[in-house]
């Protein structure tokens, strides 16, 4: 029988007679066991957070609470145990831990060749999909753990392999020292674990993005339903597993609240409620976590402030840093305003001793209590489906409690006892008597100030004299106090004290620094009790937080941006249509579209804004732009057109606000080049302060990245391992699986069934014409070749971009039907570049090719409007028509030119004002509007950079507050978005 249901059924056996029938063999001592009723008295107690009882008892019997309340009958066989004036709260849990399981270790050493097949047989075809792992069959009881995570109050976790995609089942643990692994083990299939990262362990190459990961996953769920209809003839040990698992709890570690929207959706897509981990970020984006109705487990990792007393250093941290310093400590506050059910765990602290310090700090960021408790029970009970059994002290439930001084919450609090199971562990003797308070210590003639603080059973003690502090050593244990002082002539008195009950004062042996001996004393003066009576401290009010930017970085707006109606009076207005360009002409806009354009127009309720002297712009477009992108490439495999970009949308790169302020208004977010077939792309709306799903370009057409030479044959790689290898390999890639396409779809239209896949849906989309083609392209044989293929599947390639040699071909492009997106002065980067011309644009357009201005780099596209001036120098394009290769072409090429791209009645309001000639380099942006929003504004942008040194200003001033208080610091670190571009892994 396999150790998994061997400890299942013993694991049964515990929660029906617990503890009161036990068949093991036993050889060290007796065997009767105590099944007599404890009755812990007079304490208050919190049954729930929300049900607190004074005065009451618990009962409780073979490791089960048997009654809770003010009148509990106590039998007469009953142990009684006092606790009059103690508290006793339920035991923490952790849904999200690595207690007992073993944890992969990354392999030493590297340069491993490239592995795109699985290693295994008889499993998933991908080795990062694991719902087999079984964490039981990891697990191994550890009580130097067990005993760190019972001081810190916990009384049961929920552990798991945290290696891979789909990581299998956890197992959930009650921390009892005394025992087996059988009477431990509340549950050994307690919940299955997914995330977004690849196993450490295993080589295999896809995926290797977030985009991938996520692509896998859905794979995974539609593989899964397929497998259970009975439609493979193979056993695939996965996925059975993953069926068998589905009624458990799913969790998704996340780790980031963008993260956690991702996770969503893919259970949204496939009727999954998963609980999440969430990354101490949320409170930036509260409306989207609200709306996934998911419970969340959050760490309470809250970063220690950087160390900016050297002002060259401080200038190293970023805004949006300094920001999450002060903000993050109130994320579990603001998730419990907007009614977010979360549990607390200990992932990434760096021990569980930490939690009561940051719990400290999250209260008194404004956490209720009330909420802390039911983070740490009733919360991570309910995730798990164990609300019966742990999470609350009601009848039935596990005897899982702590008992403690006060308040749990409170830093003066002391635990004395964790009990598991009905079995007690001592923390901290609860008969230690409390010596805090403040002392003259007087010792060899010379008095100082001796001051103990801090928790009761492990106090901590500050020596001063005339306000100087004095170094000392101090150390409480048992009935002894041992006192070591250092004055400032480096003369050291050891001191010695034994605690008399009933005497407040101390007195003992003192070690002379001449190495003789004598008696000191230590005169108590105030209590922690007395000293609260006296003249009272200024109380701080609550910490400073600054306000959530929209999005939450340095140049974020304080709300997110409303449409406005606007007349733009008196501009040189470039339409981009037949009327070209007009003079001393209004435009209004309404309701997010141009309204109407003419002269001496009535605004009506709209504002106006004078343009004299100014030039009204459509806005620029980017047909082929990486800004916004969390990953570009996906380059596990050799088609890819099952990832999506719309996946890694990232809605607070600084590039989209940089982009505004250079008249751009859309992107096209393309897939890398390190494959044939690439992903498909997200067209983007630039707006600045959105969610990732609301910079979606609504109902926008669907296109896919391809790509040709140098980088699909892996001519650059480490790596040189998978195919293709050659241009000629490229080729057979496309014909290959367009033909696979064609037999897939095919299959689909005949209404038999089919395996559903994400990728060959994707392709089918193009041989139907509903999913067009943006070509990553540089050397005339293979734009050819492209061209013939795709005219042999029946379709045609939408868009080249880069094509620097399209001069070459522009002939057979027009006959094509092809459009060009290249650079407009870009040459020599590489050697399939060395024919570039700058005069490529202007040849392709006078064959009647659509011919845009593209970027590929987030410095150039805010300076795009620069990039189509050169085609009237390179080429000699009139001024209208290089203003289109930056608006209304790119606009044609991603098939939205109905909406935006020039100024026409009826479009949207995606505008720009610019001060001078738009191609100038003189001009600036004034104002970029989307769908009638001003997204950027000129003037508003100095009053920001105004705020920005006026808050940073303020964050230093706190960190250094911080600093001198004597908290922990960081080392300022620079940390630099990586810029993305077609080559990026």
């Amino acid at each position: 029988m396999k150790m998994k249901y061997f400890v299942l059924a013993f694991a049964w056996l515990s929660t029906c007679t617990l503890f009161s029938q036990d068949y093991f063999p036993k050889n060290d001592g007796v065997k009767a066991e105590n099944n007599n009723y404890t009755a812990l008295t007079h304490a208050r107690i919190y049954v729930s957070p929300s049900q607190v009882i004074e005065d009451g008892t618990l009962l409780i019997r073979n490791g089960k609470v048997v009654s809770v309340g003010t009148n509990v009958n106590i039998p007469a066989n009953s142990v009684r145990i006092d606790l009059k004036g103690k508290y006793i709260y339920p035991s923490f849990i952790d849904v999200y831990s690595t207690f007992g399981v073993e944890q992969p270790k990354r392999p030493s050493g590297g340069g491993r060749s490239a592995q795109y097949d699985p290693s295994r047989e008889g499993f998933y075809w991908n080795d990062h999909i694991m719902p087999e792992a079984d964490a039981i069959n990891s697990f191994t009881y550890n009580d130097k753990d067990a005993k760190a995570l019972r001081e810190a109050g916990f009384g049961v976790v929920n552990s798991h392999i945290q290696d891979g995609i789909a990581r299998g089942s956890g197992v959930l643990i009650a921390l009892r020292a005394e025992g087996n692994d059988a009477e431990r083990i509340v549950d050994d299939n307690s919940a299955q674990y997914f995330s977004f990262d690849r196993s450490i362990i295993k080589n295999q190459s896809y995926p290797t993005s977030l985009m991938g990961a996520m692509a896998l996953l859905r794979q995974m769920y539609n593989d899964a339903s397929w497998y259970q209809k009975g439609m493979v003839a193979t056993k695939d040990r996965s996925l059975e597993a993953l069926i068998e698992n589905r009624g458990m709890m799913q969790i998704f570690a996340a780790g980031d609240a963008g993260h956690v929207l991702r996770a969503d959706k893919i259970g949204d897509a496939f009727g999954v409620q998963y609980a999440i981990l969430g990354g101490g970020n949320e409170f930036e984006m509260i409306d989207e976590i609200k709306a996934t109705n998911a419970k969340l487990i959050i760490p309470l990792n809250f970063p220690d402030a950087y160390d900016v007393s050297d002002p060259f250093q401080a200038d190293y941290v970023a805004l949006k840093d300094m920001r999450y310093w002060n903000q993050a400590p109130s994320n579990p506050k603001v998730l419990a305003e907007n009614g977010v059910a979360f549990s607390i765990t200990l992932h990434d602290l760096k021990s569980p001793s930490e939690l009561k310090d940051k719990l400290a700090k999250a209260i008194t960021y404004g956490l209720s209590e009330t909420k802390a408790l039911e983070a740490l029970t009733t919360v991570p009970a309910s995730i798990l489906g164990k609300s019966d059994l742990i999470g609350s002290l009601q009848a039935g439930r596990y005897a899982n409690f702590l008992i403690t001084s006060g308040n749990v919450f409170d830093k003066e609090t002391t635990l004395y006892e964790n009990w598991v199971q009905g079995q007690k562990h001592i923390v901290n003797p609860m008969d230690q008597k409390d010596i805090r308070g403040t002392y003259d210590l007087r010792v060899s003639g010379e008095t100082y100030e001796l001051a103990i603080s801090g928790e009761p059973s492990k106090p901590k003690a500050e020596i001063k004299q005339d306000t100087v502090k004095i170094e000392s050593k101090f150390k409480y244990d048992g009935d002894w106090v041992t006192l070591t002082l250092t004055t400032p002539d480096e003369e050291v008195y050891r001191m010695t004290a034994r605690i008399t009950p009933g005497e407040d004062n101390l007195s003992g042996r003192v070690l002379l620094p001449n190495g003789g001996d004598s008696t000191f004393s230590a005169a108590k003066k105030a209590g922690p009790e007395e000293k609260s009576s006296e003249k009272k401290e200024e109380v701080a009010g609550p910490p400073v937080v600054m306000p959530v930017k929209f999005p939450n970085v340095g140049y974020g707006y304080a709300q997110r941006k409303t449409a406005e109606d606007i007349l733009f009076r008196n501009a040189t207005v470039w339409t981009g249509e037949s009327e070209g360009i007009l003079q001393n002409t209004d435009v209004l806009v309404r309701n997010g579209k141009i309204a109407r354009i003419g002269q001496n127009l009535s605004p009506g309720s709209a504002k106006v804004i004078d343009a004299t002297g100014k030039h009204l712009t459509a806005g620029i477009i980017d047909e082929h732009s990486h800004i916004a992108g969390l990953a570009i490439n996906e380059a596990g495999q050799n088609s890819s057109a099952e990832v999506k970009m719309t996946d890694v949308v990232d809605p607070k790169d600084m590039d989209l606000y940089r982009n505004l302020a250079g008249g751009v208004t859309t992107v096209q977010l393309l897939h890398g080049s390190a494959n044939p077939i690439g992903g498909r792309s997200a067209i983007l709306r630039l707006k600045w302060g959105e969610s990732a799903d609301k910079l979606i370009f609504e109902n926008s057409p669907k296109f896919i990245k391809f790509a040709l030479g140098e980088n699909v044959k892996q001519s650059n790689w480490s790596s040189n391992s998978r195919f293709p290898q050659t241009r000629m390999g490229v080729e057979q890639v496309f014909v290959n699986y367009f033909q696979r396409a064609k037999e897939y779809d095919a299959l689909k239209k005949s209404g038999k069934p089919y395996r559903y896949d994400e990728e060959m849906e994707v392709l089918a989309e193009i041989l139907n014409g509903e999913r067009f083609i943006s070509c990553h392209s540089y050397v005339q044989s293979e734009i050819n070749m492209l061209m013939k293929v795709a005219e042999k599947f029946g379709f045609r390639v939408n868009t080249f971009t880069h094509i620097l040699e399209g001069y070459k071909v522009a002939d057979k492009m027009a006959e094509h039907g092809v459009g060009g997106s290249t650079f407009s002065d870009w040459w020599a980067y590489k050697f399939e570049v060395n024919d570039a011309i700058p005069y490529n644009a202007a040849i392709m357009a006078s064959e009647g090719v659509t011919v845009a201005i593209n970027s590929d780099d987030a410095e150039m596209s805010r300076r795009l409007n620069q990039e189509a001036g050169k085609t009237i120098k390179y080429g000699g394009m009139s001024e209208e028509e290089a203003w289109k290769t930056v608006t209304l072409n790119p606009a044609k090429l991603l098939h939205i030119d109905d909406r935006v791209g020039s100024i026409k009645v009826g479009k949207e309001a995606d505008l720009v004002l610019w001060n001078a000639h738009p191609m100038s380099v003189y001009a600036k942006a004034e104002k970029t509007l989307i769908q009638g929003v001003t997204y950027f504004d000129l003037e508003e942008d100095k009053a920001l950079r105004e705020a920005i040194k006026k808050e940073r200003s303020q964050l230093v001033k706190m960190m250094i507050d911080e600093k001198n208080g004597g908290s922990k610091t960081q080392r300022p670190v620079q940390r630099k978005k990586e810029r993305f571009n077609c080559d990026s892994l």
